[in-house]
């Protein structure tokens, strides 16, 4: 196995620099916050009966993080519609916030087109393309940055803008202490997971190594169910490795009773529980009785907890530990953690197809 505290092993693998993503997680979002709170937002933005954010991939989960992060406080729903049409309920009344990193991706475009045929309300996010030039042709509120990264770790940029606005509108209550907050624990979380702290004491690197040729299940419940979803398609597009996502209580339902066959399969398997002291006592009651089925068909297993009093704190640093665990798990497989090749040749090919 690599030895995650020799340096070099970083500046062989990770050749674009994923790792300054990572320690400018905090700084981000600082800015994001600060050019959100610039944004020009017409007065009638605010008489809408529904939110839906137009995007895919990294430029979607944003919402989807923020959809529960809101839902014991909002009046109104918040959904993520990752397709190239809009469903039948949405009318005029729904806020649209199309999200796309480079601006062109298609389903999000033919969504939005979607939503001006219904004269809804529509905001756009993104670092230009033809998105910006839509929004600006049509004097649509706009959120644009300049940072270059894979849209994934664009994460504080949509969801800063996207958290911010609803805040301004009045969807949701002051959240400037838990930005506050928030921020601080994200900049102690990056002191204690950067490539310099050794394994001894580097909650991330350890994980990493736990995981290391593992199939890897994240389970998650209520706040932590879209955690669980993010750590996923991270493992999967960081580390390259196969992984999976389920969430409390629905996998008690059917998932349990498939842990016999194949009988080999546990010892390559390792299951992660996303833990928050905001889940219900009786979802708790849940892990528990879970972990008791995982140690009778002796499935590898991991407990993880985080810290932070609010809801937002607690969502973006769990965040940020599964993007660092993806990280170094990445190095140990030997692959630079930034580049998405897979997905590049699905894109030429759809491309070619339809040329």
């Amino acid at each position: 196995m690599i030895d995650l505290n020799d340096l070099n092993v970083y500046t062989e693998y990770d050749l674009e620099k994923m790792i300054n993503h990572l320690n400018g997680f905090p700084e981000l979002c600082r800015e994001a916050w600060r050019k959100a709170m610039l944004i020009e937002l017409p007065e009638d933005y605010a008489d809408v009966d529904r939110v839906m954010i137009l995007g895919m991939g990294g430029s979607a989960i944003g919402g989807d993080l923020i959809s529960r992060l809101i839902l014991n406080e909002a009046k109104i729903p918040m959904t993520v519609n990752r397709s190239y049409n809009l469903p039948k309920y949405v009318d005029n009344k729904t806020l649209f916030i199309a999200c796309s990193y480079s601006g062109y991706t298609e389903e999000t475009l033919s969504a939005l087109s979607q939503a001006f045929d219904l004269n809804a309300k529509c905001m756009v996010i993104s670092t230009g393309g033809k998105l910006q030039e839509i929004a600006e042709e049509r004097n649509l509120p706009l959120f644009t940055f300049d940072y270059d990264a894979q849209p994934r770790a664009t994460l504080p940029f949509g969801f800063m803008a996207v958290f911010c606005t609803l805040q301004r509108l009045g969807i949701i209550g002051d959240k400037s202490a838990d930005i506050a907050e928030t921020i601080k624990i994200l900049e102690q979380l990056t002191e204690q997971l950067d490539i310099t702290v050794p394994v001894e004491k580097n909650h991330a690197k350890q994980m990493a190594q736990k995981l290391y040729g593992k199939f890897i299940f994240i389970y998650g419940a209520e706040i932590t169910s879209e955690i669980a979803y993010r750590w996923k398609t991270q493992f999967n597009e960081n580390s390259k490795n196969w992984a999976a996502n389920e969430s409390f209580s629905e996998l008690n339902h059917n998932t349990i009773v498939g842990y016999r066959f194949p009988t080999d399969f546990a010892a390559d398997a390792w299951i992660i529980l996303l833990r928050s002291s905001l889940i219900s006592e009786p979802i708790l009651k849940r892990y528990q009785a879970t972990c008791r089925v995982f140690e009778e068909y002796k499935i590898k297993y991991s407990i993880v907890d985080i810290g932070g009093e609010s809801a937002l704190s607690q969502m973006l640093s769990l965040v940020l530990l599964g993007d660092y665990i993806s990280y170094y798990l990445a190095i140990l497989n030997g692959v630079d953690p930034t580049p998405i090749e897979t997905i590049d040749k699905l894109k030429y090919e759809l491309r070619r197809n339809q040329g």
